[in-house]
């Protein structure tokens, strides 16, 4: 069995403390773009699954400069403990859609500070032009560039489902494209979309074992007040997994993952106010314990279960 550190799967604080000496923590940016998936570009509600905020509900206030956003996260994470090593999060709807001089000032303002150590921006894999591409291959010379793409499944009709509005094809040449120029990519994929079971998030994980992505957030589905999902889950209820039920659909995940890929979450916790379903999702440290516990008692660990080369 391999160990990362007190954990049985490649976290991020393990990653961090053995490539940078020390743990980083996030500082959540808001850059004030918005999404073509709500503009009319492509559609205008948005992934049915997302907040008005576009995801970013932790994030900083758009009023602000990035420079006074990553101040005053900064304080905040610092009143807790001694820390001086952060990651510039840009997290709210899709940080790369916009001009490629509003992207530079942004980001070279994020990454001017000496205490942020790397630059991670969340985005659709349909926003990356390969202007933008150029830009984030400069930025990447300078500090560590992480872009996290929200695939969620491999499943078409889920996609659909969530109008997620990009293919499938669309994704690959957005990881073709990032890794060319060097720069780390980390996959979101939810688990428990409505219709999809067990084989088919495995799917997902067997597919993105092949791709040469770096890193991966797993989450439960959230529903949230004032989405179109949860109008839908009012309307006809589906199944939402329990605490017990996610701790071993998450544990299988891990055993099924390549053993190198960084995993940056394995469970989320959704605004407290807006949080409709599943309720035991806000006891994040509860649930934490709970999946490091089942894979100590099950004996599972990252990899256990990926049998190397995915035919």
């Amino acid at each position: 069995m391999r160990r990362w550190g007190e954990k049985r799967y490649n976290s991020l604080d393990y990653y961090c403390k053995t490539t940078y000496g020390e743990k980083l923590y996030k500082v959540v940016l808001n850059g004030g773009m918005s999404c073509p998936n709500r503009d009319g570009t492509i559609g205008v509600g948005g992934c049915i699954f997302c907040s008005a905020q576009g995801s970013g509900d932790f994030a900083g206030s758009p009023e602000q400069t990035i420079t006074q956003q990553l101040i005053r996260g900064k304080d905040q994470l610092k009143q807790k403990r001694p820390i001086h090593s952060f990651i510039a999060y840009f997290q709210a709807f899709t940080n790369t859609y916009g001009s490629v001089e509003y992207l530079r000032h942004i980001f070279m303002e994020a990454i001017a500070d000496p205490e942020v150590r790397i630059l991670s921006i969340a985005t659709r894999p349909d926003c990356l032009g390969d202007d933008v591409l150029e830009l984030l291959a400069e930025l990447n010379q300078i500090k560590p560039v992480w872009v996290e793409l929200g695939l969620q499944t491999i499943h078409t009709s889920t996609a659909a489902y969530i109008r997620r509005g990009y293919t499938l094809d669309v994704f690959d040449r957005a990881v073709s494209g990032l890794r060319r120029i060097g720069v780390d990519v980390i996959v979101h994929v939810i688990l428990g979309l409505p219709g999809e079971d067990s084989a088919q998030i495995a799917d997902t994980l067997h597919y993105l074992n092949r791709m040469d992505i770096q890193g991966i957030k797993l989450q439960m589905l959230h529903v949230l007040k004032g989405t179109d999902l949860a109008a839908d889950y009012q309307a006809h209820p589906f199944w939402i997994p329990s605490m017990e039920e996610y701790v071993e659909l998450v544990s299988t995940c891990i055993a099924q993952l390549r053993p190198d890929i960084v995993v940056h979450r394995i469970t989320g916790d959704g605004p407290s106010d807006l949080l409709i379903a599943p309720v035991w999702s806000s006891s994040k440290r509860t649930v934490l314990n709970n999946i490091n516990k089942y894979l100590k008692e099950q004996d599972i660990w990252q990899g256990k279960f990926y049998a190397g080369k995915e035919s």
